[in-house]
């Protein structure tokens, strides 16, 4: 396990907007992209990945292809590798994006993960909630 403080990776530049790595682990990365109002990212893809990124301060505007979005903070956008990516911040405010470009192995893990005890609390049983664990052939009910 790591740990990592945000904070130190939250570095501005009156020059151009700053790229900070905070993971880098096999096909998946997370990084922090800041900006000083009037900033842009040129767009640009990210083929074969999935693309998640939350505002975690300030506010400014996607342009995925072509289309505008204002995000503000605890906003987040999710896009594909295939789509063009542009981004500027338009506020008045120092922007922080936090981005994970990530591939994962096996759709199993982009799954609920629930035991009998869970669902045994849970007030709805109707809900529609997979019941295979990543880590068993097996059904858990």
């Amino acid at each position: 396990m790591e740990k990592q403080s945000l904070k130190q990776y939250q570095e501005f530049s009156e020059e151009r907007f700053t790229k900070r790595i905070v993971f880098k682990k096999g096909d998946s990365t997370v990084f922090l992209l800041n900006f000083m109002p009037g900033q842009e990212l040129p767009k640009h893809t990210h083929p074969g990945t999935e693309v998640f990124i939350l505002t975690m301060q300030g506010e400014g505007t996607f342009i995925v292809d072509g289309d505008e979005v204002v995000a503000a903070a605890n906003e987040t956008v999710h896009l594909g590798g295939a789509e063009e990516l542009a981004y500027k911040n338009t506020g008045s405010e120092p922007v922080t994006l936090y981005v994970m470009l990530n591939k994962i192995p096996d759709e199993r893990f982009a799954q609920y993960i629930l035991d009998q005890q869970d669902l045994c609390k849970s007030p709805n049983k109707e809900r529609n909630f997979p019941t295979w664990s990543i880590y068993s052939e097996n059904p858990l009910i």
